[in-house]
């Protein structure tokens, strides 16, 4: 008896994600439709207008994940939200200006429980909207698999146009971590993507002022990392800043990565410095993890402690491991408490994290470490 030949596609018997696309203009809804359409994983099952007109077609359609518009007639985007994630929470991924307001915003929305963020799409530059597309599918299909939780706080408020997918050696060379002058400086370096904002928060106000120095890329556009330092600094109770070039990393401060430029560590005699560079993306961001866990295995190795926490992706995971080879002690959060369990996951899968810990313990074990890391030179 005849056989067939042709077999059932897994991939297209799996069910697609359900995005509800909400935005005032028309013009960005029709964008972002035909943006995400043309991905056979997901399906448009509708726009809205507004807030009221969003909240019956969530009741109508049972969306998997909802783009939201930030600024909005009638309810704006962070109040909807406050609500939504009370009274029903799902996956949302902001679309916002990259205005310094639409930033402050924007961090309202993922203090609130949004999973991701993406500028407007700039619907005058045709090139760029292939890497926009590109980027908007992958967080919407990211978006779909976060771990959301109900917002319990206050109700008010390459030749294809793809970028390459360079390595970390596009920025910075591998090296054998050379003899330097001997330092009792510590420092820390936490690296983090989707979910991260609100998780770098939750480690850094847990940690006294006497903390070593501590350097920070998490995956942010340059409208954004201006505010979000000064947001941790109002909390924290070290000193926060977005990261300059020269700046000699000094206990009790924090440095950010600027949204547009890498951070990496250099040593200056005995001291640690912020060195921005202009290179290309790694990994496809710019500022990229990897980047500045490299530099820190090659400058610093012993003296410092890596932490890789929430993230879409892999950036990050090589540069930990380098850092552990370098003598390092490393953290990666865990699955159950990461938004997404991609950047932290791959650093676990690669042996690159001594420990894998709750994100509500990382503070805790951080000043564990400094402590002994101390007493490890008074000897």
């Amino acid at each position: 008896m005849p056989t067939s030949n042709t077999a059932p596609n897994k991939a297209l018997t799996l069910p697609r994600i359900r995005v509800l696309i909400v935005d005032d203009s028309a013009l960005v809804r029709r964008i972002l439709s035909e943006v995400l359409s043309a991905d056979p994983a997901l399906e448009v099952v509708g726009t809205a207008s507004d807030a009221y007109m969003a909240r019956d077609r969530i009741k109508q359609l049972n969306p998997d994940v909802l783009t939201l518009d930030v600024e909005m007639p009638k309810m704006d985007g962070v109040t909807f939200l406050r609500n939504l994630m009370r009274l029903r929470p799902m996956p949302v991924v902001m679309v916002s200006s990259l205005t310094e307001h639409g930033a402050e915003v924007t961090l309202d929305a993922l203090a609130v429980g949004a999973v991701d963020y993406l500028p407007k799409p700039k619907i005058d530059i045709a090139a760029t909207l292939t890497d926009y597309a590109d980027e908007l599918r992958a967080k919407i299909r990211s978006a779909a698999t976060a771990r959301v939780r109900p917002y319990t706080g206050p109700a008010t408020p390459t030749g294809n146009g793809v970028t390459p997918r360079l390595g970390v050696d596009a920025v910075l060379a591998r090296a054998t971590p050379r003899r330097q002058f001997r330092t009792t400086d510590r420092i820390i370096a936490i690296g983090a993507s989707t979910g991260g904002t609100e998780a770098i928060k939750e480690v850094l106000v847990q940690l006294p002022a006497d903390t070593p120095g501590i350097v920070i890329t998490q995956h942010i556009p340059k409208a954004f990392s201006t505010p979000f330092a000064r947001r941790m600094d109002a909390c924290c109770q070290m000193t926060v800043y977005e990261a300059a070039d020269g700046q000699v990393i000094l206990p009790g401060h924090v440095y950010i990565a600027p949204g547009d430029r890498h951070l990496l560590v250099v040593r200056d005699g005995a001291r640690y410095v912020c060195r921005l560079d202009d290179g290309p993306p790694v990994n496809r961001h710019k500022p990229s993890v990897d980047v500045l866990f490299r530099s820190v295995a090659q400058q610093a190795g012993r003296n410092a402690v890596g932490v890789i926490l929430t993230g879409m992706g892999k950036d990050g995971a090589v540069g930990l491991k380098e850092m552990r080879e370098a003598g390092s002690p490393t953290i990666a959060q865990d699955e159950a408490t990461s938004v997404v369990w991609g950047m932290p996951g791959e650093a676990v899968a690669i042996g690159a994290a001594a420990e894998t810990l709750p994100l509500g313990q990382v503070a805790g074990r951080l000043s564990a470490l400094a402590e002994s890391m101390d007493l490890t030179r008074e000897r």
